[in-house]
């Protein structure tokens, strides 16, 4: 006896058709059936985060006490039209207050896909990293229009990044950040974890 396939369906109104993608509203887990089995998949949430780097090649990260504490790129999730490297900016001025004219934006140096909590609902959230650079000075939380839940920020060496005793997410940012401190380009964007 066959079992019924049947695909989720697309939220009407918060659908990307050319890519397939389905963005995050109020609607429940979308809910698959196949060969008997039922499973949910978390809605997908797209992310643009950056890899802000200064002219010393250090990298900037931003503490947050949740989860016993972690360091983290700064970025969030793409608005509803918006594009990876517009939400890049964006987010640099809403969590580190840095005016868009002072932002380098270089290519994007790594992806991560981590199914986790926003706002209490589960999500896919498929991360794009771009590299930014900045002026160190040019970084003032004050004018921060959305610092979000940041604690604090801070400038990394490459030696603190690969042997901090920290956590810092993502595992492996160490990696693009020493190929770009190297002045070598990369063939393709790292796929990072955690």
């Amino acid at each position: 006896m066959a079992h019924p396939r049947r695909a989720p369906p697309v939220r009407a109104g918060h659908a990307d058709e050319s890519a397939g993608v389905v963005h995050v509203d109020d609607t429940p887990l979308e809910t698959a059936t196949l060969e008997g089995m039922t499973t949910s998949t978390p809605p997908l949430r797209e992310a643009a985060r950056a890899i802000v780097m200064d002219a010393d090649d250090r990298v900037l990260l931003l503490r947050y006490d949740e989860k016993q504490g972690f360091w983290a790129t700064p970025g969030g999730s793409l608005q509803q039209g918006e594009d990876h490297a517009t939400a890049t900016l964006r987010e640099l001025g809403e969590e580190l207050g840095i005016d868009e004219k002072a932002i380098g934006l270089g290519p994007q140096l790594a992806e991560r896909t981590k199914d986790h909590l926003v706002g209490g609902r589960e999500v896919r959230q498929v991360e794009l990293y771009f590299l930014a650079r900045v002026s160190a000075a040019d970084v003032d939380p004050t004018r921060a229009a959305q610092p979000d839940d940041i604690r604090a920020y801070r400038w990394w060496t490459l030696a603190e990044l690969r042997n901090t005793q920290e956590t810092v997410h993502p595992i492996g940012l160490a990696d693009p950040v020493a190929t770009v401190a190297a002045g070598r380009p990369l063939k393709q964007p790292v796929v990072l974890t955690g």
